[in-house]
């Protein structure tokens, strides 16, 4: 039988830290080609570095000057409170021997917790305060991580040049009214 343990360059040799360790530990390279620049390598205060990888949307935007920080950090905010509200969705199993009903002992769509029940209405207020429009474009960009072009189309622009447009004024605006609403900068 085969050891189930990870192969690969060993951490020690001989009670040594072995160099080649701390290469074999970083992100691929197809993973730094494919953020495209938008990461942060720190040290680790032990011979190593730290890759902080920064290629969501929402950064990539803050990085090329397309949101201010403010805007920044209240999108930020806001995800926070929608993914501690317990929103973010799941990766659930199916029993296909069962019929599929709702479980109201579970308590689907409910608050399981006072720190949940308050995430949820902060992001409740939040997406209130910014409108329909503007939620579903912050939602679709923040929440999701889809792209600007994605989130234009999502409400309505046809037109790629003019969904981006539209999608960066928009988290713009929500970004804005969102840091107004949590005092931000």
């Amino acid at each position: 039988m085969k050891s189930s343990r990870r192969t690969g360059v060993p951490a020690t040799i001989k009670g040594e830290i072995n160099p080649e360790y701390a290469s074999s530990i970083g992100p691929t390279a197809e993973r730094l080609a494919k953020a495209e620049g938008f990461f942060v390598v720190g040290d680790d205060k032990r011979g190593g570095k730290i890759h902080t990888m920064r290629d969501d949307p929402l950064a990539r935007m803050f990085a090329r000057h397309a949101i201010s920080g403010p805007e920044y950090s209240a999108l930020q905010k806001y995800h926070h409170h929608w993914h501690h509200a317990g929103l973010e969705g799941g990766v659930g199993t199916v029993d296909l021997n069962r019929i599929f009903s709702s479980d109201p002992g579970s308590m689907s769509g409910m608050s399981k917790t006072e720190a949940q029940y308050h995430h949820r209405k902060q992001w409740r207020d939040a997406r209130e305060l910014m409108g329909r429009r503007t939620g579903i474009v912050v939602d679709n960009v923040v929440c999701a991580g889809h792209s600007l072009e994605l989130a234009g189309f999502s409400i309505g622009w046809t037109n790629k040049p003019q969904a981006i447009a539209a999608a960066t004024e928009m988290l713009r605006d929500g970004g804005h009214r969102l840091a107004k609403l949590w005092g931000i900068g």
